[in-house]
């Protein structure tokens, strides 16, 4: 539908809006966000994890015990893990990673925070990271949040994007850029 929230609509922005506004009356928005995150970061690491998540070979109720023991090991309770189990009980876990998207996208938007997303060579020092975020904020006037994403890919520099702007200053665009070039002078 045209006009339509592109974070709220479809089966992943009702089920985070829903969770966003319980976690909103119960104060809990940034603790529903960290928990979210992490696990998150465990899908992204653990092959096993999201073969558990999309395969529709396992019954709802396979993928809320094993998803009840994961929570538990990653220490992970309260709004998220129901959360978690209601969306597993209802097969839509499936769909968590775009869930856990939309909600980091409404929790943004709450706090006046916009998302740059980072792509760097190698893991960047605390000093660094503060050094991007300033520069990112005094471009934007809003508060940045980084989601850093580490790519060896790039060989060095980095690539920012900001909403619908991006900044590709990596060493591979740089060094396809002279390749380029070199054919064409021939």
């Amino acid at each position: 539908m045209a006009g339509e929230d592109p974070i709220t609509s479809g089966m992943a922005g009702r089920y985070a809006t829903a969770l966003f506004e319980l976690a909103l009356e119960q104060k809990a928005v940034d603790a529903v966000r960290n928990d979210l995150d992490r696990f998150d970061a465990m899908l992204a690491e653990s092959e096993d994890l999201r073969r558990l998540v999309r395969s529709p070979v396992f019954t709802a109720e396979e993928q809320s015990k094993a998803l009840g023991a994961v929570l538990a090991k990653a220490d992970i309770a309260g709004l998220a893990a129901n959360f978690l189990q209601l969306v597993a009980r209802n097969r839509r876990l499936f769909a968590v990673r775009d869930m856990v998207k939309a909600y980091r996208a409404l929790v943004a938007r709450h706090k006046g925070e916009v998302t740059a997303q980072v792509k760097v060579a190698e893991k960047l020092s605390d000093a660094h990271l503060a050094a991007l975020s300033d520069a990112l904020k005094s471009v934007t006037k809003q508060n940045v949040r980084i989601d850093l994403e580490v790519d060896p890919a790039i060989i060095g520099g980095l690539v920012v994007k900001l909403g619908s702007r991006m900044v590709d200053s990596s060493l591979r665009t740089k060094l396809n850029s002279i390749k380029l070039a070199m054919k064409e002078a021939r």
